[in-house]
């Protein structure tokens, strides 16, 4: 997916493992299709997961879940993967790895009941934003989470790449009143900064766990509102929105602007190379565009 990604095996892993985590060197290594783009993943044995970064991005998320996901973990009420261990590089492959956890359950697939998850959701974000701050990281530069208007052009020359393909006016119109809405005022939030269906895994119909913490930090929980056009449809977008209770009309602009910059950054990039991206943004293209009609 990346020019410059780093190529790992099941030897790698192997290796790895034991050299530095021998004790579970011996369990069955199964490695997992997955939608995201920042990790390698294996199932090890029936309560395991290796993750292995492949790109220099996310060469520090095993450090961040380590320090924080313990804490999170113990105060929200989904489950929440906390890493067991956190690996070394070695032997060429140059980042920290880690064992985390294997969570069962699902992605949301059609027919699940949305009103039901959009109540879970929102009552796990409630969670969140209780939690204390101290110490948490910030957003920099065009980080989700920080002002929208720091992400501008990130989000406008992607978009640009899309006209032929789309109603690229009335996304960037969508963008624009974000952009324009009047910013959070409050005290940063935590947030977990990439609420995709992909995240969120679901059994027996409900939310039973968040994973891929990698954009968490403390900012403008407008940023945790894009599952409202990323998963919801309309009726169910709407009591997300009504369960959270906090989102003002700003808030509310604002997050589906995140969820537009989410969606027109990813079109273009993972085109040929990750379907299940493409599938879901279109899906908050076309979900924006029947809000805004």
């Amino acid at each position: 997916m990346h020019a410059d990604e780093i190529e790992v095996d099941d030897g790698l892993v192997r290796s790895l493992l034991a050299e530095q985590a021998p004790g579970w060197a011996g369990l069955p290594l199964i490695r997992v299709p997955t939608w995201g783009t920042d990790h390698v993943i294996y199932r090890l044995g029936e309560h395991l997961s290796v993750r292995l970064p492949k790109i220099g991005w996310a060469a520090a998320q095993g450090e961040k879940e380590q320090r924080w996901l313990p804490v999170i973990a113990a105060q929200v009420s989904v489950e929440v993967p906390a890493p067991l261990f956190l690996g070394q590089p070695q032997g060429g492959y140059p980042y920290r790895w880690y064992v985390s956890p294997w969570l069962a359950g699902e992605n949301p697939r059609p027919g699940d009941d949305l009103i039901l998850l959009a109540g879970d959701l929102a009552a796990f974000v409630l969670d969140l934003q209780r939690l204390d701050v101290t110490g948490a990281p910030r957003p920099t530069g065009s980080d989700r989470g920080g002002p929208l208007a720091d992400a501008d052009t990130a989000t406008r020359e992607p978009a640009e790449r899309l006209r032929g393909q789309t109603d690229v006016d009335a996304l960037l119109a969508a963008w624009q009143a974000g952009v324009q809405a009047p910013g959070w005022d409050g005290p940063p939030r935590w947030v977990h900064g990439d609420l995709m269906d992909g995240n969120l895994l679901v059994r027996h119909g409900r939310l039973a766990a968040v994973i891929d913490w990698g954009s968490c930090k403390a900012g403008d929980p407008a940023i945790d509102l894009i599952a409202a056009w990323s998963l919801f449809d309309e009726a169910s977008r709407a009591v997300f929105r009504q369960r959270l209770g906090f989102v003002d009309q700003p808030m509310w602009l604002r997050g589906r602007a995140w969820a537009v910059s989410a969606a027109v950054q990813a079109l273009p990039y993972y085109r040929d190379t990750n379907p299940d991206i493409v599938a879901r943004s279109w899906r908050v293209v076309n979900a924006v565009l029947a809000d805004l009609r």
